[in-house]
């Protein structure tokens, strides 16, 4: 990850090259241009508002990075982020690898969501590749927008979401679910006030965890069920917040093996585990006072050895028995079994699980958010929404209707395992996870859309995207005011 640090900075005299973010006509005589170059950008804005404009002060560059102020605070920002994503070929067609910013008349905000984009589009999963690659390491910010310690949290959030990333992006030949618990074990040993708990196969089994014991059936790799909980002193005697994240390793479909386009980026399956863990990490890196749990239910899904089969049934964690239909729908197998233990064992405010589920949301709402269910939990998913707005981790609310109860009726159990009509999938599914937390309050956010990308968008490289971390992030920020 690239390095940033406070300086003062006099646009005018500034020996470095230097990003200039410029929302609002009225600094237009703060700008340090000449009259030709000023002539310049006021012709661009007078058509578009959003553009990137190069001046050379050899051998430095000045990129005016020009924005409309007077949008919504939230698409203002995100105009910022994209526009970094933009700037970086220009940094690196010019060779510059240490950059300045600032900003004239910009709010402190605006250059946050510039270093924020920076910060994203700048990373790429670099671990396998044989030749170097171009990155900017360096960033120097204004001392006027931001204080060191600021500065400092932000860094330790993206630090996470660089992790989150590479957690996802790595191939399941090296990311086994016993590895993946031993990377977090070993990242929760150096953060104060956290502990982990890793539970084997034995412990599950003595836990009567019925879906994640079957989905592990046709794998060679034991499952693993970590339990990370942050607790803070000062949040010590408050009822936790559980983070439940979907953990499929590796998801082939089991023997409903998914054709050939299907299986691939299937190593992503374990996104919300990934995004879990680095929600807890960040708030534990940042301190801030609030008390978290995340249960994280680890395995990959294959259809060898004993695998599990349609028709299976399963007796959950919880005792409520499931038909199997689709061995395809594994994911919400292990998270309902995560989900029951921690109504059970930890009497949360709120369960949030995060979860790439269904292929059903990514074609209700493409990918420009997230579909998000809730029980008893109105509150909680409206700061949620408000947060996604904010940072543009946007939510899209499902219903939860009790008619959709009928597509989940089992003849042979309690229910099934996947919806018996294929309308609704997205939902089913979320219906389905909503049993297990009984009466706790419950937000279910579906992610299948935005954690991996196939090809580049917006902020993010193809790959991993940690699209949900600064969501969460920001929701446990406003719980601890």
């Amino acid at each position: 990850m690239m390095t940033y640090r406070i300086e003062d900075i006099e646009a005018r005299k500034y020996e470095g090259s230097l990003i200039l973010i410029y929302g609002d006509e009225v600094a237009e005589r703060q700008l340090p241009l000449s009259r030709a170059e000023i002539a310049v950008v006021k012709r661009r804005r007078e058509k578009d508002s959003n553009f990137i404009e190069r001046f050379d002060r050899l051998p430095y560059h000045l990129y005016v990075v020009s924005f409309d102020s007077e949008k919504p605070t939230s698409v203002s920002q995100e105009k910022l982020r994209r526009a970094a994503a933009k700037l970086l070929p220009m940094l690196e067609a010019d060779d510059v690898t240490t950059v300045a910013v600032t900003g004239a008349g910009t709010l402190a905000e605006e250059v946050v969501a510039m270093l924020e984009g920076l910060t994203l589009a700048d990373y790429r999963f670099d671990r396998y590749r044989t030749k170097e690659r171009w990155h900017l390491q360096g960033v120097v910010v204004d001392a006027m927008f931001l204080k060191t310690e600021e500065l400092e949290g932000l860094t330790r959030l993206w630090n996470r979401i660089f992790w989150c990333r590479e957690w996802v992006n790595l191939p399941v030949q090296d990311l086994t679910a016993p590895q993946f618990a031993d990377e977090l074990e070993a990242v929760a040993k150096d953060l104060k006030d956290v502990t982990c708990r890793v539970m084997d196969k034995r412990q599950i089994e003595s836990m009567r965890m019925g879906g994640l014991l079957a989905v592990n059936r046709g794998s060679v790799d034991e499952p693993r069920f970590v339990v990370l909980e942050y607790k803070p002193r000062k949040a010590a005697k408050k009822a936790p917040i559980c983070l439940v994240g979907k953990g499929v390793m590796y998801d082939t479909g089991g023997l409903n093996i998914k054709p050939g386009d299907y299986m691939q980026e299937m190593k992503s399956d374990m996104a919300g585990a990934a995004t879990m863990a680095s929600v807890l990490f960040a708030a534990a890196d940042n301190a801030l006072p609030v008390h978290l749990v995340a249960l994280l239910p680890l395995t990959d899904s294959r259809p060898g050895f004993n695998a599990y089969a349609s028709d299976d049934i399963l007796t959950m964690y919880d005792g409520t028995t499931v038909e199997v239909r689709n061995t395809d729908a594994e994911g919400r197998l292990l998270l309902a079994d995560a989900i029951a233990y921690a109504a059970k064992n930890y009497a949360p405010r709120v369960i949030i699980d995060a979860a790439t589920l269904t292929g059903a949301a990514v074609r209700a709402i493409s990918t420009f958010g997230i579909a998000v269910m809730q029980q008893r939990a109105e509150d909680t998913l409206a700061m949620l929404k408000a947060v996604g707005n904010e940072v543009y981790e946007r939510l899209v609310e499902f219903p939860m209707w009790e008619e959709y109860d009928e597509y989940l009726k089992s003849d042979m159990a309690d229910m099934v395992n996947s919806s018996n009509t294929p309308q609704a999938g997205t939902i089913t599914a979320g219906k389905f996870l909503a049993h297990f937390a009984g009466d706790t309050p419950f937000v279910h956010l579906d992610i299948a859309g935005v954690a991996y990308f196939s090809k580049a968008q917006h902020c993010w490289a193809a790959g991993a995207t940690g699209y949900g971390v600064r969501l969460l992030y920001g929701y446990m920020q406003m719980m601890s005011e």
